[in-house]
């Protein structure tokens, strides 16, 4: 096909294979849109974002506007006289006079299968909901949140130990790769976008902190769920002995010892065996506050659990 003048718009590692696919499929990248650099880690220093240093390896043009709404903001947009505007976790909502602006209008590569999992984690909510599968859309934007017409599905299964971490990047690389695929055939009027159908519609919540808590109360299979839909952010995490204790990995156990929920019945080098309130938790990996991660083979060498509890 003709190569089209792609503004891209991005901003964590999840877009960057999205933008090395549009570059080696020849495609001309006006310019690229990013968060402005933030300030992070212990010293605050601004850091700039994955796309911002994918793009200035590639010599592109960056802009990282606070915002996309201004009339300086729209005037610099048009004069690049995109085709097309590639989005990908953006993180900035495109208004309208935005949308108008490509002559083929803005596509997104949004991390599940629309309509299911609208909004900011598609990935960790459909691990934690306990979905067998997930995928790609690549969709038409509106002016709403996730609600545009959607060119094309690529679905995939979720693994069973799989956590967000390991999806994220399985389907960064299956977006990448389902937009090449559709870009084609949209650009020359062979794809039609199919309007979301409302039913099946949930929405995508923002990840929060205290989300991370674990309430042994609940089943294995939900404790499961709840440690791999926040690794890596922002980690599952208990009490022990009135420290946090993060746990990084786990597995569910075959049989389901006696005990009150939180009760640590055998712990060993294959794993720190936890009571739940249905079932049981085998703990792979653990770090405590201000110390790094460890296996449970590890931490059991380090630390007595005789008889102890997690809350």
């Amino acid at each position: 096909m003709q190569p089209l003048n792609i503004v891209f718009a991005g901003t964590p590692e999840f877009a960057a294979p999205t933008l090395e696919a549009l570059l080696t499929a020849g495609h001309r990248i006006a310019a690229v849109y990013t968060q402005p650099d933030r300030p992070a880690g212990r010293g605050q220093r601004l850091h700039m974002s994955a796309i911002k240093e994918r793009a200035l390896q590639h010599g592109l043009t960056v802009n990282q506007p606070a915002s996309l709404r201004s009339p300086d903001a729209l005037a610099e947009l048009a004069a690049l006289n995109p085709d097309v505007m590639i989005v990908v976790a953006y993180g900035l909502i495109l208004p309208a006079e935005v949308l108008a602006i490509p002559r083929l209008g803005c596509l997104n590569v949004h991390g599940s299968l629309l309509p299911r999992w609208r909004g900011a984690a598609p990935i960790q909510r459909a691990i934690l909901a306990g979905d067998a599968h997930t995928g790609i859309s690549i969709m038409q934007m509106d002016a709403e949140l996730d609600t545009g017409p959607v060119l094309s599905h690529a679905s995939t299964p979720i693994g069973a130990h799989e956590n967000a971490a390991q999806l994220h990047d399985r389907l960064a690389m299956l977006g990448a790769q389902a937009l090449i695929d559709a870009l084609p055939r949209y650009a020359a009027g062979e794809l039609q976008p199919t309007p979301q159908p409302q039913e099946g519609a949930t929405y995508a919540a923002k990840l929060r902190k205290a989300e991370a808590r674990l309430d042994w109360r609940m089943s294995a299979r939900d404790l499961d769920l709840r440690i791999r839909a926040f690794n890596p952010w922002p980690v599952a995490e208990t009490q022990w002995q009135g420290q946090q204790m993060r746990i990084w990995e786990a597995l569910p156990a075959p049989t389901a010892p006696a005990g009150p929920p939180g009760a640590i019945v055998s712990a060993n080098a294959s794993g720190i065996l936890v009571v739940a309130g249905e079932g049981a938790l085998n703990l792979q990996r653990v770090q405590l506050a201000g110390r790094k991660a460890m296996s449970a083979g590890e931490f059991v060498n380090a630390h007595r659990l005789d008889g102890a509890r997690l809350e």
